[in-house]
């Protein structure tokens, strides 16, 4: 999967991911990982989620990644902040007050701006890659996180051969095979939510579940 494909998506506002409210399951479920206030949270392809608003507002100094510049800029017109943009090394760094992102390709992005991260979320990103890729970038978000690091992936499973992705089917026994020389993991909740996605109903996919875990970096 190349970056055009990203690009050419949020060029035709194809953005059928991204959520014009917070992700439920982040309100449900992230006050468990009890994290505090003023710890540095890691959202890899943020995109323009308003998740990274709900994640400051819990206290929180955000720090994003995302690949198209376009989702970065609506990210801070839409909501009406201040930005202060940046070059540093191959991103370019927009920030306000508990919000920064870097726009640039993830796998290139250094360390040292996540040298203090205690926190990380995942709603968009395992589920956005490819089979081929989606280890590739496991091992990434691994080496960039910071040891103990406690975080929230949200996924969805489904026949693959059903429906061609983004997003892709990541099973649960493809997370604790992969993820777990990386990550302690917990799986937290599973649930159907077929009834809820018109685009998997209409093209006739027989299920599709939800489940959220609890991931701590080794």
């Amino acid at each position: 999967m190349q970056p055009s494909f990203w690009h050419d998506k949020w060029a035709s506002q194809q953005i059928g991911f991204h959520l014009d409210e917070v992700n439920a399951l982040l309100i449900d479920y992230w006050p468990q990982l009890k994290l505090a206030a003023g710890s540095q949270v890691f959202v890899p392809l943020c995109g323009k989620t308003l998740d990274l608003c709900y994640l400051a507002e819990q206290g929180l100094e955000v720090i994003g990644c995302e690949l198209n510049q376009s989702a970065v800029e609506q990210f801070f017109s839409e909501n009406d902040l201040p930005v202060e943009r940046q070059t540093q090394g191959e991103h370019e760094c927009y920030r306000t007050e508990q919000v920064s992102i870097y726009q640039g390709d993830l796998f290139r992005l250094p360390k040292e701006p996540l040298e203090a991260v205690s926190g990380f979320y995942d709603r968009a990103a395992l589920i956005a890659w490819p089979h081929e890729m989606r280890l590739q970038y496991v091992e990434s978000l691994a080496k960039l996180l910071p040891p103990k690091s406690i975080g929230l992936l949200i996924t969805l499973d489904y026949p693959q051969e059903a429906l061609n992705g983004p997003p892709f089917a990541v099973s649960d026994a493809w997370i604790q095979e992969q993820m777990s020389p990386y990550f302690e993991i917990e799986c937290l909740s599973t649930q159907d939510v077929l009834a809820q996605n018109p685009r998997f109903v209409k093209k006739q996919v027989p299920w599709l579940t939800e489940s959220v875990y609890r991931l701590v970096r080794r």
